[in-house]
């Protein structure tokens, strides 16, 4: 396969175009392109002051909004794929993804070779299982089989999650990840010195690189995952929750996470577009506290307290 850039193409009703579009933003640090003609004759008149339409545009179907990607050929498509359909079935947005050009396992391999052993915060190295000859430099190493489930460690959202983790976690801690994806996070907190990781997730196969990514790592008698939405699978309570979804759904979890937050538990989000930030203190607002705020090109973490009352 040459390295050629990837287009990816989501279809969604045009209705839920703007969500998608966030959605779709976070696979990306150079943004999207979004064909929506829903107010075609509006928009043309409002910006070319004409109504005169192409009859090529004006047969386009005005329902749908078509939103494209276009991935670097050192990123590897396919966790971008498996990132927008576990969050695109989250926040309940109806999508079609075309993947006509695109070579699954011909992407995952030669993503490969981009991927490197990284260190993530002081105190972690994230080795993909197919680099054997690195230096630890000291820190504990995470091994990691991507698979086809979101999170390698690579994106910001990630990144910052696991220096919030390392820096609140406290050793013997009851871990609980909210859309665990590969489980990386859960892995960390596990390495970092939890006692117990819980990985929920909507996606049987998230689920499964999770389990297998405990395993890789000798932690899979400490490491449980669980299929299903937090509400309906998860009970008990652990001293420190993470999320890193999209801002729509940090919000929606706002209201449940209490239920699950030990006392003096930390809350940690990420997965939140800079622009929605004030949305999601919106909805935090007298629930919790902000102990700490982290941002990296356009993307923001934060750990949280639970008010007391």
């Amino acid at each position: 396969m040459s390295d050629n850039w990837t287009e990816i193409k989501i279809t969604v009703p045009s209705a839920k175009s703007d969500l998608a579009g966030d959605i779709a933003n976070m696979t990306v640090p150079h943004g999207i392109y979004i064909e929506d003609y829903s107010d075609l004759e509006e928009a043309a008149m409002e910006i070319a002051h004409i109504d005169l339409i192409d009859e090529e545009l004006l047969a386009k179907d005005r329902t749908k909004a078509v939103i494209h990607i276009y991935i670097s050929p050192e990123d590897n498509p396919s966790e971008a794929v498996s990132f927008l359909e576990e969050r695109l079935e989250a926040c309940g947005v109806e999508y079609s993804i075309d993947q006509a050009s695109c070579a699954m396992d011909d992407w995952l391999n030669n993503w490969k070779k981009y991927f490197k052993p990284m260190p993530v915060g002081s105190k972690l190295l994230i080795r993909p299982i197919w680099e054997e000859d690195f230096d630890s430099m000291g820190r504990a190493v995470l091994n990691l089989e991507p698979g086809l489930a979101f999170g390698t460690g690579t994106h910001e959202t990630t990144r910052l999650c696991m220096e919030l983790i390392e820096e609140y976690l406290t050793p013997g801690a009851d871990f609980l990840d909210v859309g665990c994806g590969s489980g990386i996070l859960s892995v960390a907190a596990l390495l970092l010195g939890a006692e117990s990781a819980v990985g929920v997730d909507i996606d049987p196969l998230a689920v499964k690189t999770a389990a297998e990514n405990a395993r890789l790592n000798g932690v899979e008698g400490r490491f449980t995952g669980i299929c299903g939405n937090l509400a309906d699978k998860v009970s008990g309570k652990y001293q420190m929750i993470a999320a890193n979804i999209v801002a729509d759904i940090v919000i929606d979890l706002s209201r449940s996470v209490p239920e699950f937050l030990a006392q003096n538990g930390v809350y940690i989000i990420s997965g939140i577009i800079d622009t929605r930030e004030q949305d999601v203190l919106d909805a935090l607002d007298g629930r919790f506290t902000v102990l700490r705020r982290k941002s990296e090109r356009g993307w923001v973490a934060m750990a949280l307290k639970l008010n007391e009352g």
